[in-house]
């Protein structure tokens, strides 16, 4: 099982149509391409306003095949073409992250 955190920073003047967004069409087109989300989270770092999710994966091949696809589907694409005419750009830096459980962690849920 691999687990992958993304931490996306978000802006406070589209802040309401980011999360309109990923919980309307990103949450579940990434369903459609075989994403697993564990948990999504808003949280502040550093003067900055951040999106934080964690994403479950069995395997690096699965986890790439999904992202490739998901970054490719069509209506993925058109959507956020819309938004950002609408809203301007709703996501700035992108932090990825590939999480290892260490032998001694709790067992996951």
């Amino acid at each position: 099982m691999i687990h992958q955190l993304r931490i996306y920073e978000i802006f406070e003047r589209n802040k309401a149509a980011f999360h309109a967004r990923f919980r309307d069409h990103a949450t579940r087109i990434m369903a459609r391409h075989g994403f697993h989300i564990v948990a999504l989270w808003e949280t502040a770092s550093a003067g900055r306003t951040e999106f934080a999710y964690i994403l479950a994966w069995p395997d690096a091949e699965t986890k790439a095949k999904a992202w490739a696809s998901f970054m490719a589907d069509p209506e993925w694409t058109e959507i956020k073409r819309v938004t950002k005419i609408e809203h301007g750009d709703m996501v700035g830096a992108i932090e990825d992250r590939a999480l290892t459980l260490t032998d001694y962690s709790p067992p996951l849920d």
